[in-house]
This record gives C-alpha cells, sequence and structure tokens, in this order.
C-alpha cells in the first residue's frame, strides 16, 4: 500500500470544505481510481501556518516514518505576513529537504504545488491586488528554482487560482479560499503525474 504525507497550510487541510473535498483526499481518490492501492492522506497543515510554524510542527510531531510520496503547499502566509523572499528561501529550503527525507531521499517522489493568489477574490477587496499578485510572483520564482535544482516536481496552480478566484463556484463560503470544485483541479494535475511515478 503506497503512503501520502501532505504537508502545508489552509489549502491543504482544505478551510472551510468537507474533509473528502480536500485537495489531498481527491488526490488518492483519483490514484485509486487508476487501481493504485494508496492509504488515506496524513496531513500536517493548519490555517494560517508560515514556513518556520509548519516546520516547528514538523519537529513537535517526531513522525518517524517514510512516505511513499510527499506534498508541499505553504508560503501564502509568508507573503500575507510581509516577510522577505530571502527569508522564505532559507525557510522553505529546510522544508523541501525535510520532504525529501519524508520521501525516504526519493526526490521525484515530492511534489510542490505553487502559491495560490488570494488577490484575486473577493476576501481582498480595497487591498493592492497587483502588488499581492507580484509578491507572490517573486515568492513562486523562488519556489520553483529551489524545487527544481533539488529534482522535486513543482506544479503550476496559480494560474488557475487567478482564473477561478473571481468565481463564487470555485471558492469557499469565506470568498478567500478554494471550493471542492478548485481542489479537484489541483487532485487531476498531481494524481497522473504521481501515479508515473509510482508505476516507475
Amino acid at each position: 500500500m503506497f503512503t501520502y504525507l501532505a504537508l502545508g497550510d489552509s489549502y491543504t487541510i482544505g478551510e472551510q470544505v468537507p474533509l473528502h473535498e480536500n485537495f489531498p483526499h481527491q488526490t488518492v481518490e483519483l490514484l485509486r481510481k487508476e487501481k493504485l492501492v494508496v492509504a488515506e492522506p496524513i496531513i500536517v497543515a493548519t490555517t494560517g501556518w508560515t514556513t518556520d510554524e509548519l516546520a516547528h510542527a514538523i519537529e513537535e510531531r517526531q513522525i518517524k516514518n517514510t512516505f511513499s510520496f510527499v506534498t508541499l503547499l505553504i508560503g501564502v502566509n509568508n507573503q500575507y505576513r510581509g516577510r522577505s523572499v530571502d527569508n522564505y528561501k532559507e525557510e522553505y529550503t529546510k522544508l523541501l529537504e525535510q520532504a525529501i527525507a519524508f520521501a525516504n531521499g526519493h526526490t521525484s517522489h515530492v511534489f510542490v504545488l505553487s502559491i495560490p493568489d488570494w488577490g484575486v477574490t473577493p476576501f481582498a477587496d480595497g487591498r493592492d491586488r497587483k502588488q499581492i499578485a507580484k509578491e507572490i510572483d517573486a515568492y513562486n520564482t523562488a519556489k520553483k528554482k529551489i524545487t527544481e535544482a533539488h529534482k522535486c516536481h513543482y506544479l503550476d496552480i496559480t494560474a488557475s487560482t487567478r482564473t477561478n478566484g473571481v468565481n463564487s463556484q470555485y471558492l469557499a463560503e469565506d470568498g478567500l479560499h478554494p471550493s471542492g470544485k478548485e481542489y479537484r483541479i489541483w487532485a487531476e494535475l498531481l494524481a497522473p503525474v504521481i501515479a508515473r511515478e509510482l508505476n516507475k
């Protein structure tokens, strides 16, 4: 049986959506349809977490297991709190290396998702949307470079959130977080890439 560790923040737990609609659970559902036997995902994520808070939580939990594959989606709260990209690079690199260790050193079994752009959502009304987009782009550029240097997979979900973040069907009730419909798009991007690696 394949095992899955999902590391992140509100976008990983699926704030305000039923558990089975978050992207880790929908990804597992799609993998099972491909006849892959995958256990329920182990999720280490909480709304509001920054890179250092996720690192602290991982340390606290003292996770000793390794997993067949790992996803990592973190950084939006660093941007929201106005932290520097340089600080993010340093802390994100450590988290990515931790994720690789959880994947038993298999870099190709670590799947990183880009940071969604919350600046397009109704929640961001009255804020500088262009500035938010610019900062998220800077974070994602750094994230992609580090991810690819470590030979892990990088998936762009930011474009989808920019297209759908203005549509209430793709948003949770808070007008900020994605709905299960948006998470489905992420899962449909992720599942084939994960399946390809697991079938090797």
